[in-house]
């Protein structure tokens, strides 16, 4: 079968293959107004940015021989700019490369310049006046940066070609190798990525040296090779060998960027019981450590998993970059094994982590992503950084601002996550307006033409363009949240028959003009959570399709604000205007308890009165704080019951 080299990640093995950027084309909805944001506005207000604070001058000083006294930003500030350089590459490949080509090579040639004889390339570490290379492997992040520069170097191999970035990345692998492989430093780093980003050189370079060293670090992982710090080490996952762990723990990135990493080299190298171990990993962590957005991480102190269940709404760190590795991690899963329900999860945190982060414009982001919103936050400033990740509205730059270039690269490269192919056929995962061509065994080519207004609607229809002369098949992902209700699959001579949550199905000799359709049940629906997550008794949710939805006090009169609202269940939540759902409730009186000298009442006692509402107006989670400072709340309180114990209405 035919194998496309523009890819992120390009197994070499496993149940299914991607399709790259060079086969797959998002030409229109909600995803294409996100990239065209994204490659409009996004990529050039980061770049303004890393000049304005001084990261991209920090390789100019270290040139200079002033980088010990004029350095800027925290010691992994370098990894941004990478994946800004990548973000860039990667649209540039797909045909923006008059109006990037430019600016790639001015940025690769400030970065290159600063690279020293052997490959070793970092502003933090090194040079007269700062600390010596390798010196801190808990905290200094060197082969964290390293990993964001060879993930550059290769989507500059993939989709444009052998050039300066690339030869740099290459170097400073090649150092790597030199100086952590056998007889070297034996330690890791305290931030993983330089695994994932080992084994996609060696997928790219054919250099097995890359892939023999990111196993080396997957191996050396919690034999507490790093200092015990007061977080433990389990916040560098370095309490348990990957092999043992039985479910993600410690910081959300680490473990996530991690657990890909070891997916990676478990495909490669054929270790099956690795990547059991990896999925076993997800399973536990997905049903007991994840939030109804996809968002992972409850501590904002240490930005980590909690225990499980511990998942309080109103402190949800659930970091933006938590959620694209997330997303990194479940493609990975699923290229290996061809199991939906990581593209499940994906398409969940895609939707409602991913989407979230960045404001209407591109140019300003959430850095956590909380599920209830207390206090009404205040405007970031527009010319300075923020120096908190939680915030009430989003900010134009952190003083961390690893999440903006993080979805930067990831809506850069978003068409790559949507479709595989194998000997029997091709599989959609994620659905968006889009153009799609690949060539199956045997050298037959096949096209479709996927045209939906997904999320909002529940209609995809595939049309074939070009087929095989032989049968093949077209499979669709019918998703998780359709439980409950009736998907239908339309065939190409009107057959229609219900599909259920999973994979569903079409082989036949296809023709050009024949036409699959695939319609999922959007209808609003009410979502409960598991007794054991103490935080959210009482409460309900609303999802539609893939969305999750919010409460939002500037739908509100009066200035009130979100605590006053309750749902009721007992009635379906419907859809409203311009995307919104209304759900039936009522709003608490305000006031009529602020006076009391006690919080609490005995069970039976008459409860704060409230007033019937007309309806709660909900918005695609999503879109929330868009509209100026607001409290908002995903987790719904039910109407309480009167004395009897029958629900109030």
């Amino acid at each position: 079968m035919a194998r496309s080299l523009v890819l992120p990640v390009a197994p070499t093995r496993g149940r299914l293959r991607p399709l790259g950027l060079d086969e797959v084309r998002i030409t229109g909805g909600f995803w294409a107004r996100r990239r065209e944001t994204n490659a409009t506005a996004t990529l050039g207000h980061c770049r303004e940015w890393m000049e304005r604070v001084g990261w991209t001058g920090n390789f100019r000083a270290a040139v200079e021989g002033r980088i010990h006294r004029d350095r800027r930003g925290r010691e992994f500030a370098d990894s941004d700019v990478y994946k800004l350089l990548e973000a860039m590459v990667w649209q540039a490949g797909q045909g923006d490369g008059t109006s990037l080509d430019a600016g790639i090579a001015e940025l690769t040639g400030t970065i290159a310049a600063a690279q020293e004889p052997d490959g070793y390339l970092n502003t933090a570490f090194g040079r007269p006046g700062q600390r010596p290379r390798y010196s801190d492997l808990e905290w200094g992040h060197e082969l964290y940066c390293y990993g964001h520069l060879i993930q550059a170097g290769v989507a500059q191999l993939r989709a444009r070609g052998e050039g300066e970035l690339a030869k740099t990345a290459r170097r400073a692998a090649d150092h790597v190798c030199a100086t952590f492989g056998p007889g070297g430093i034996e330690g890791v780093c305290g931030h993983p990525e330089i695994e994932t980003a080992l084994v996609e050189l060696a997928r790219a370079t054919g250099e097995r040296r890359y892939l023999d060293q990111a196993a080396l670090f997957v191996d050396r992982r919690g034999h507490g090779t790093l200092a015990d710090i007061e977080f433990g080490r389990a916040y560098f996952q370095d309490d348990l060998p990957v092999r043992d762990a039985t479910v993600l723990r410690g910081h959300a990135v680490r473990a996530l960027y991690l657990a890909a990493g070891a997916v990676d080299v478990a495909v490669e190298t054929g270790d099956d019981a690795l990547l059991a171990a990896v999925a076993r990993q997800w399973e536990t962590t997905v049903a007991r450590r994840t939030y109804l957005t996809g968002g992972m991480g409850s501590h904002h102190r240490d930005e980590s998993f909690g225990d499980d269940f511990v998942l309080p709404p109103d402190r949800a760190y659930a970091e933006t970059c938590a959620g694209v590795a997330s997303v990194m991690l479940g493609w990975r899963l699923l290229l290996a094994t061809g199991d939906p329900r990581y593209a499940d999860l994906a398409e969940r945190t895609l939707f409602n982590v991913v989407a979230a982060s960045p404001s209407e414009d591109g140019r300003a982001f959430f850095y956590a992503n909380t599920l209830y919103r207390r206090s009404r936050g205040t405007v970031p400033p527009a010319n300075a950084q923020s120096p908190r990740a939680e915030s009430g509205l989003r900010a134009p730059w952190f003083a961390v601002s690893c999440c903006p270039t993080n979805v930067a690269r990831t809506l850069a490269l978003l068409p790559a996550y949507l479709a595989t192919a194998d000997d029997g056929g091709v599989q959609l995962h994620q659905y968006a307006d889009a153009e799609i061509a690949t060539t199956l065994p045997g050298g037959h080519a096949v096209a479709l033409r996927v045209r939906t207004d997904y999320p909002h609607g529940g209609r995809v229809s595939v049309r074939i363009t070009r087929s095989a002369d032989r049968p093949w098949t077209l499979s669709l992902r019918v998703p998780a949240w359709a439980a409950g209700a009736t998907a239908w699959l339309v065939d190409a001579d009107g057959a229609r028959r219900p599909v259920a949550p999973g994979t569903a199905t079409v082989t036949r000799a296809f023709r050009a003009g024949d036409e699959i359709r695939l319609e999922l049940p959007v209808a609003p629906r009410w979502i409960g959570a598991d007794p054991r997550v103490d935080a959210v008794r009482g409460t309900v949710a609303v999802e539609r399709g893939p969305l999750v939805y919010c409460a939002e006090s500037v739908d509100l009169t009066d200035g009130q604000e979100i605590d006053v609202v309750r749902v009721d269940p007992s009635a379906d939540p419907e859809d409203g205007p311009d995307g919104t759902v209304v759900a039936p409730g009522e709003l608490a009186v305000a006031g009529e308890r602020s006076g009391a000298p006690w919080p609490y009442r005995p069970l039976g006692e008459a409860a704060a009165p409230a007033e019937r509402a007309p309806g709660i107006v909900l918005v695609p989670y999503h879109s929330w704080a868009n509209r100026g400072p607001s409290t908002m709340r995903v987790w719904l309180p039910t109407a309480e019951p009167d004395s009897t114990g029958a629900a109030g209405t």
